[in-house]
């Protein structure tokens, strides 16, 4: 029990020690980088979305400075192709021969940051499936296997432009969380002000290896969760789709399809490294309604008339919460029949 403690409080020394490395770039923002980093603890992917100017890319490349891994950039135009984010075959010619060798493309890195994701093409998009679900690529034929840990942390503006391609659903759901950067608060915006116009930046150092990483991410998942949190979670993505004995009134009104499985494993798995950030060993409630949003709001497709009114994703993620008790079944049996 001590040996948990102690590699708990590790785990925890170490979070704090990368958000503040952050934080000496990026101001403000808290609810964003821990969202970002539990993504990258769990082995997920994150989706950032934001008007333009809000410190998206900022906050990408700082955390790629605070970590000791390969990091690269794909910035998406209308006229990327596939092949410019996974690489080619191109010929090599050496003694009179010809052969071909695999030129890998900047799909091949632990830290992939997708800028502005939504201006290219869903056929430069889909690009990004097969490694986000399986870390390996294929190219003509052949699967070429990606290092670990891999990261992809997608931006996208969410104002409707000229030139803008809404990702698939099928796209979305390979994310673990969406994340919403707002605009910053006064005092905040000041601060960027100083930081930015003044006459030297502060540079973050590195303070997490890969190594590190992979270890931080097999002890979360050692972290236990009791049966009701696990059947809460469940019960929360059941609540979420229109047609089951567990939608909830919000559900039924609004949305068109719920959340598939990957978000009740979104949500256990933030959980878990929510648990260990706030000093704990177990998952509770609570962690998972604090997952709930950025876990969910993405995997919600609405109706026609949840478009026509225009309820938020998160409306109706908070209705859920409220809609879902956190007691068990068998409890709650018991108790309506007494």
């Amino acid at each position: 029990m001590a040996d948990v403690e102690q590699r708990a409080a590790e785990f925890r020394k170490k979070v704090e020690a990368l958000k503040a490395e952050v934080g000496k770039v990026v101001v403000g923002h808290r609810a964003v980088v821990e969202q970002v980093v539990t993504c990258l603890l769990a082995g997920g992917h994150a989706l950032l979305e934001g008007v333009p100017g809000l410190g998206k890319t900022l906050l990408v490349r700082t955390l790629a400075r605070c970590l000791s891994l390969k990091f690269s950039r794909i910035q998406f135009t209308p006229d990327l192709m596939p092949a410019d984010i996974l690489g080619t075959n191109i010929v090599m010619e050496e003694a009179g021969r010809r052969t071909f060798q695999f030129q890998q493309g900047p799909i091949f890195g632990n830290l992939v940051l997708a800028d502005e994701v939504n201006r290219a093409t869903p056929k430069t998009q889909s690009a990004l499936l097969e490694a986000m679900s399986e870390a390996a690529v294929t190219v003509a034929g052949k699967r070429y296997e990606l290092g670990q840990p891999f990261f992809v942390l997608a931006t996208q503006n969410p104002i409707e432009m000229e030139g803008t391609y809404p990702l698939p659903e099928a796209q979305l759901d390979r994310f673990m969380f969406k994340i919403e950067v707002l605009p910053s608060e006064l005092g905040d915006l000041v601060t960027v002000i100083d930081r930015t116009t003044g006459a030297a930046a502060p540079e973050p150092q590195p303070v997490l290896s890969g190594a590190e990483i992979l270890e931080m991410r097999a002890l979360a998942r050692e972290v236990p969760i009791a049966s009701h949190v696990k059947e809460y979670a469940a019960r929360l993505v059941l609540a979420s789709h229109p047609d089951t004995a567990e939608t909830a009134p919000a559900a039924k009104k609004w949305l068109r399809f719920g959340s598939s499985p990957r978000g009740a494993q979104a949500l256990v798995l933030a959980g878990k490294i929510m648990a260990l950030i706030k000093g704990r060993y177990n998952v509770s409630v609570e962690d998972i309604r604090e997952a709930a949003y950025p876990a969910l709001r993405h995997r919600l497709i609405r109706n026609f008339e949840g478009e026509a009114e225009g309820i938020r994703a998160d409306a109706i993620v908070k209705d859920l919460i409220a809609a879902v008790p956190d007691l068990p079944r068998r409890v709650e049996k018991l108790l309506s029949t007494e």
